[in-house]
């Protein structure tokens, strides 16, 4: 893994000429078309995070994920099987093609614990390895071979505690997708950290705008000025914000950026609340036992090895970015677009479980900061999306900060073009 640090006059974007500095069309973002070719291009064949392995503690155990992002409708099972592997499947009976796993509302995700899964329309029976065990009133039907009716499989791997699924079945092994970024993170206490926070909301905007939001913190200091003092508010739009580093193993990148105040060298800089509670944006300031006993972080982890270092931001395409937080605790973002225009958002928030009251209310504290600061990142969505898909202008320019953004973008196109050769060169052969 190469790190390029900034010369003082420099540029990052310089390191990546393949990314070159034109202004970047954004047309991806509002064209019908190009969705849909995203759909079949990237969601149908990239590797999918849908959750850790602590949902799953015990064989039996399951839930389900919809994939509105793959096409309408596409819905995955994920369960623990009785030699404790994990494996997923589309949740479809092959019977007559009911969604298997539901409760209520056949739209909503749901999770459980069970020795078979049973559909509630015919009582078609599966075991947890997917295989048909069961027909109802069997002799009824001709010539029927169970063993050619199980489940549909889907692929699935795990990396550090994360599950993915893949719906391409000749798609590349998982770790070997996520590359060096990933390698450069194994071994963080993921697995300790199972207090958990979730945020989940449907965005009326592009999948990559929300991305792009929080991909680069060029607007900080003008769209989050409010969350700061006075003092310290001002300090920063006197002297704008500029990252650590930012680092791209294509499809993937990252950027790591300073903040490491918990707690801050003065008081005064941060709101009462934050001080009584030792807590704020940046988490909790005293950092968990399992932190405090590592001997280093893993190298991917601060690459630069700043002492104010605050947030490493790590985007593992298409729709998935890991937070991992000075202090000790890490967050998810998970984007589904549902259309052209929209998407489901997600933020997950994970801590190591609190020992008593105050570290509870320190958590709840950083949980509801988060939560504030998204919602003003969205604030800001919806408002792009509907001045960028009038079509008066279609390019943007773009500054050093915002490279990861450039970034994205190309690969979107990458992918799908991509994807459109082959399907020219099928036909033609």
């Amino acid at each position: 893994m190469a790190h390029f640090p900034k010369p003082a006059a420099g540029s990052w974007t310089q390191h990546y000429p393949e990314l070159g500095t034109a202004p970047v069309d954004y047309t991806d973002s509002i064209d019908p078309a190009f969705f849909e070719a995203e759909r079949e291009a990237i969601f149908k064949r990239t590797w999918l995070n849908v959750g850790r392995t602590e949902r799953l503690p015990r064989v039996g155990s399951y839930f389900t994920k919809e994939l509105p992002s793959a096409g309408p409708g596409m819905s995955v099972i994920v369960v623990k099987t009785k030699d404790g592997s994990i494996k997923a499947f589309h949740n479809i009976c092959r019977h007559r093609g009911n969604k298997l796993v539901w409760n209520d509302y056949p739209h909503e995700e749901t999770s459980g614990t069970c020795r078979q899964f049973t559909c509630k329309y015919h009582a078609w029976r599966y075991s947890l390895d997917g295989e048909l065990t069961f027909i109802q009133q069997e002799d009824e039907f001709f010539d029927v071979d169970k063993n050619q009716y199980g489940l549909k499989p889907v692929r699935c791997d795990v990396w550090e505690g994360f599950i993915f699924v893949n719906l391409d079945p000749d798609a590349q092994p998982l770790r070997e997708y996520l590359g060096p970024l990933a390698k450069g993170l194994e071994g963080y206490p993921f697995h300790e950290m199972t207090e958990v926070y979730q945020y989940k909301a449907e965005v009326g905007a592009n999948w990559k705008l929300f991305i792009d939001a929080f991909a680069e913190f060029y607007h900080a200091p003008v769209l989050h000025q409010g969350q700061y003092t006075k003092e310290e508010a001002a300090k920063i739009m006197k002297y704008g914000f500029e990252a650590l580093h930012y680092e791209i193993a294509s499809p993937h990148a990252m950027i790591s950026v300073w903040g490491g105040q918990s707690p801050p060298a003065d008081l005064n800089m941060v709101k009462p609340m934050d001080r009584v509670l030792r807590s704020g944006l940046f988490g909790p300031w005293d950092r968990p036992d399992v932190i405090q006993k590592l001997e280093q972080l893993p190298p991917g982890i601060n690459p630069t090895r700043a002492s104010q270092w605050g947030i490493d931001s790590f985007h593992f395409f298409p729709n998935f970015m890991l937070l991992i937080w000075a202090p000790g605790w890490y967050l998810t973002y998970h984007y589904w677009p549902t259309a052209v225009d929209r998407h489901i958002f997600e933020g997950t928030i994970y801590f190591v479980p609190p020992k008593n009251a105050r570290e509870r209310l320190a958590q709840e504290l950083a949980a509801v900061t988060f939560k504030e600061y998204a919602l003003q990142d969205s604030n800001t969505l919806e408002a792009t999306q509907t001045m960028i898909g009038t079509g008066v202008v279609k390019e943007f320019p773009l500054c050093d900060q915002e490279i990861l953004l450039r970034h994205l973008h190309k690969v979107a196109h990458d992918y799908v073009r991509e994807y459109q050769n082959g399907r020219k060169a099928s036909i033609a052969s």
